[in-house]
């Protein structure tokens, strides 16, 4: 029996027929690990995100820390506030603008990166993928993220412009 065109689509609703819950299983799976894996240095994940920015740049604006993680200031200020009292960064107003908080790390997160240093090879061998396989996943999922990004854009654009008044 030969599928119609009907019953494809609604193979279309079926849960594991969604790129969305592929994506969203993977990330619980790999939170999982990192959650074990990152024990030992004492961060939750979206805690080593905010460390492995400051490790690479240095010194950053909160909005610029922002920017990198895709996180928004509401959900990063808890973050940061949880990392100070942890004594791994500093967060200061900065001196040029008053309404900017930079944030920084202390002596102990610059000397955590070392321990830090083991993370990645433990996730490599945790996905059972070589660093061929790895790239080119991250550089789908890049390419992906990039077109997610400007179809939002867009849908946000169209939806900007049909909400606004005739002759506006």
């Amino acid at each position: 029996m030969t599928p119609t065109p009907a019953a494809d689509q609604e193979d279309w609703l079926r849960l594991d027929s969604q790129i969305c819950f592929s994506l969203h299983a993977a990330s619980r799976a790999f939170n999982g690990v990192y959650r074990v894996i990152l024990k030992d240095l004492g961060l939750t994940y979206p805690q080593y995100l905010v460390m492995l920015v400051l490790w690479e740049r240095g010194e950053q604006p909160v909005k610029k820390l922002g920017e990198h993680l895709r996180l928004d200031s509401g959900t990063l200020s808890p973050l940061l506030k949880r990392l100070e009292a942890a004594g791994l960064v500093r967060r200061e107003r900065s001196a040029r603008d008053e309404r900017s908080v930079e944030v920084r790390l202390t002596e102990e997160g610059e000397s955590l990166r070392e321990r830090a240093l083991a993370v990645p090879r433990r996730i490599v061998e945790a996905t059972g993928f070589d660093l061929a396989e790895i790239r080119e996943l991250r550089e789908r999922l890049d390419r992906l993220t990039g077109a997610l990004d400007a179809a939002a854009e867009q849908e946000g654009a169209s939806a900007s412009a049909s909400a606004a008044p005739a002759g506006h």
